[in-house]
């Protein structure tokens, strides 16, 4: 058990969901250097890794969706490589416990799962969405999936209105994309909450 609170269990909602609305917009957009100084601020923000780690973590994030991203022929074995770098980065950092194979396998899973939603069943309900991104904050921050549920459930929302956004022509000036960041900070104040006083 920790004696003092991990460095990743503290973080600022508002500015992470700024940052992921913000690289949300550049992803669909292919603008990969936007999406990597949101990257930045992501890792940053939700990490807490000191500046030249945050820069390497951001081009770790960055390279795993230029792999995931070509439609059909990605790599998502590419994808998972590299975000196993970035999470074995997170662990060698803060002392972290949780193993970063099964949460890169995790995370990669999670935009599988998103993909078949957005191109093959947009009319689904999130709930598979849901639970990929529950299983990854379990996993991640050592705590029960009940816990970190009302997260996942508010950041699968997010991304069925960035996928709206997406299917009507991804206007930047859209004001779909203000109901996107707000979702994506009422998810990180959820995460907050439920992993703030964890311990591993």
């Amino acid at each position: 058990m920790r004696d003092t609170l991990s460095p990743m269990r503290s973080f600022e909602p508002t500015t992470i969901g700024r940052q992921e609305c913000a690289a949300w917009v550049a992803y669909y957009r292919r603008q990969w250097a936007r999406f990597l100084w949101s990257a930045v601020g992501m890792v940053r923000a939700g990490f807490r890794l000191p500046w030249p780690k945050t820069v390497y973590g951001a081009y770790l994030v960055l390279r795993a969706n230029q792999l995931w991203a070509p439609v059909p022929d990605n790599d998502p074995d590419g994808a998972r490589r590299t975000m196993q770098r970035f999470y074995r980065l997170i662990v060698r950092t803060h002392g972290e416990h949780f193993e970063p194979t099964e949460a890169a396998r995790l995370e990669v899973e999670w935009w599988r799962v998103h993909r078949y939603l957005q191109r093959e069943a947009p009319h689904e309900n999130a709930d598979e969405l849901t639970d990929a991104l529950t299983a990854l904050y379990a996993h991640v921050y050592r705590t029960e999936a009940t816990e970190v549920r009302q997260a996942a459930a508010e950041r699968a929302e997010a991304m069925r209105i960035s996928d709206r956004w997406v299917a009507a022509g991804c206007d930047p000036e859209s004001p779909a994309l203000l109901a996107e960041r707000a979702a994506l900070v009422r998810s990180y104040a959820a995460l907050l909450a439920a992993v703030h006083h964890q311990r591993n």
